[in-house]
């Protein structure tokens, strides 16, 4: 008996503002567009970064240099529904999908300025670890106190 074949994943659809916690806004740059005239795919993923370190950043949960706990990326994707393009403001909804022991799955979704639905959305894991060692360590109260509210 031949094997049926599996149905198709269901295509992910735009998501709206209330999924996401809070906003940042970042500006287009013209080196962000490529010869088809939209925002590079690539940029996408240097924004998810922006949005999630600039607020760790600035709720005081990470220093760059010195904080003995980092953050590594260990998966990332983005879903694209609709192009952006230089000049453009984009707002970056960020929350948090999962708070486990040493990672955390960040969901950053990617606005043009004043739209209902994301142009893009994905995510990232971050696996949190030593600095020195490079081994994982359990996410920092600090860190955790910080990431509650994108619960």
């Amino acid at each position: 008996m031949p094997a049926t074949p599996a149905a198709a994943p269901a295509r992910a659809q735009p998501r709206g503002r209330e999924d996401f916690r809070v906003f940042r806004p970042i500006t287009t740059r013209w080196a962000d567009n490529d010869a088809y005239g939209h925002v590079n795919n690539v940029v996408y993923y240097s924004w998810f970064d922006t949005a999630v370190n600039a607020y760790l950043i600035e709720q005081g949960a990470l220093d760059v240099e010195r904080s003995p706990t980092i953050g590594l990326v260990v998966e990332t994707q983005c879903q694209y529904f609709a192009p952006l393009a230089f000049p453009q403001t984009i707002e970056a909804g960020l929350r948090v999908a999962r708070l486990g022991g040493s990672s955390v799955r960040y969901e950053v979704g990617l606005f043009a300025q004043g739209a209902p639905q994301t142009a893009a959305h994905g995510h990232f894991v971050h696996v949190y670890v030593d600095r020195e060692s490079r081994r994982p360590v359990p996410v920092p109260e600090a860190l955790r106190s910080v990431l509650a509210p994108l619960l």
